[in-house]
Formats: C-alpha cells, sequence, structure tokens
C-alpha cells in the first residue's frame, strides 16, 4: 500500500451518534415499529421495483414524496392514519455530533492529511447536516450521495470522492459504521476501517496510517 494521503469518513455514525438510535427514537414517538418502517419499504420497493430509501438517497425521489409513501403504506398496513411531516426536523433534533470523532478528523487536518466525507444522505437535509460541524474547516471534500446520483456501495461515489480528493485508492483510508459500504470501498482496493466506537475507529485508523 502506499504512503497514506487521504482519509474518507461517513457522516451520519462516524461523525455523529448512532443514526439507528436516532431513526428508533422519532419513530417510537410516533408509535411505529421498525418492523413495520422495513414491512413498508419492501412493500413500497416490490410495487415500485425499486428501493425508495436508494431513490431518495441518490436525489431521484424527493423528501416529500418519500415520506408521504411511507405514510400512505404504514397507515394501509396499520389501519390507523400516519403522518410523517416534520420528521427530518425531529430526527436530527435526535442526532447529536460525536465530538471526540470531530475533533480526531481535525488532528488528522493538522498533520497533514486531505480529509472528505463521503455520505449516503438527502437532499433536502443538506443545511441540517452541514451545521452539526465545522465541514469547511476540516474536510477538503464532501461527496453528497444526493448530488451525485450514486451511493455506497457503489463504486462510482468512492471513484469520485477519490477524484475529487487527488487521491489513489492505495494511499487512502475510508471509515464507515456499514460493513457492506466499507466492503465496497475494500473492492477498489481503499483500506476500509469499519466503525464500531469511537476509540476502537481511531486505533484502527492509526493502525493503518503506519506512521512511525
Amino acid at each position: 500500500m502506499s504512503r497514506v494521503e487521504a482519509i474518507i469518513s461517513d457522516f451520519g455514525g462516524v461523525l455523529t451518534s448512532p443514526m439507528l438510535e436516532s431513526f428508533a427514537g422519532v419513530m417510537h414517538s410516533s408509535g411505529i415499529s421498525l418492523e413495520a418502517v422495513g414491512k413498508a419499504m419492501a412493500t413500497i420497493a416490490e410495487r415500485q421495483g425499486s428501493n425508495p430509501l436508494f431513490e431518495l438517497e441518490t436525489g431521484r425521489l424527493t423528501e416529500a414524496a418519500f415520506m408521504g409513501a411511507l405514510a400512505d403504506q404504514l397507515s394501509a398496513e396499520g389501519g390507523t392514519a400516519v403522518e410523517l411531516d416534520g420528521f427530518g426536523e425531529r430526527y436530527f433534533q435526535e442526532l447529536k455530533p460525536n465530538e471526540r470523532m470531530i475533533e480526531y478528523m481535525r488532528e488528522l487536518r493538522g498533520r497533514g492529511y486531505r480529509l472528505a466525507i463521503c455520505t449516503n444522505n438527502v437532499k433536502e437535509w443538506e443545511e441540517r447536516w452541514r451545521s452539526m460541524l465545522p465541514v469547511e474547516e476540516i474536510f477538503d471534500v464532501v461527496v453528497d450521495s444526493a448530488f451525485v446520483g450514486s451511493r455506497k456501495p457503489e463504486p462510482r461515489i468512492y471513484e469520485i470522492t477519490l477524484e475529487r480528493l487527488g487521491a489513489s485508492p492505495g494511499a487512502s483510508v475510508f471509515v464507515d459504521d456499514v460493513e457492506v459500504n466499507c466492503e465496497g470501498a475494500r473492492g477498489l482496493g481503499i483500506t476500509a476501517v469499519r466503525f464500531r466506537s469511537t476509540e476502537q475507529a481511531i486505533e484502527d485508523i492509526e493502525a493503518a496510517l503506519g506512521e512511525t
């Protein structure tokens, strides 16, 4: 492997508290189980021939259309009206910055590494998520799936990130809390660190950097 020059970080679940916890918190407050959401999403995907979450995260489906379809399906399956208006606002109230990981990224920049965020996200949420951390201060590049039309673990989103960083796969380290996204990066020759906890991730990144 070449000397590492760039670190690519996921946003949600790495630079923030776990996303599933925030999602579950919002659903619980609405009286909706994660199982019910999963079933509704599967039904919509089968009916439309594509996963609505994937469509949302690649900018081909608006937040309003996604939430409307999901609310309608949940209402039909549960036999009672479900409203998901304001979901994004409530979701970001639950999501918290991972201050230690953000500070570590700042330290890495100070050590001369080029930094990028590569995130599967929602176009309408850009202002909300960017306001949670000093993006411009720390990161050289931001690649948001909703704006580039490709999402992890598709190869193209990693390629775009590397192109914008001016870094080769062998000189880059990628960190994400989802294993399939890590596998996607490894498939292109990028060293990937699966985030399970902040201290574990920092330790694994440092090992990948191999500084002496």
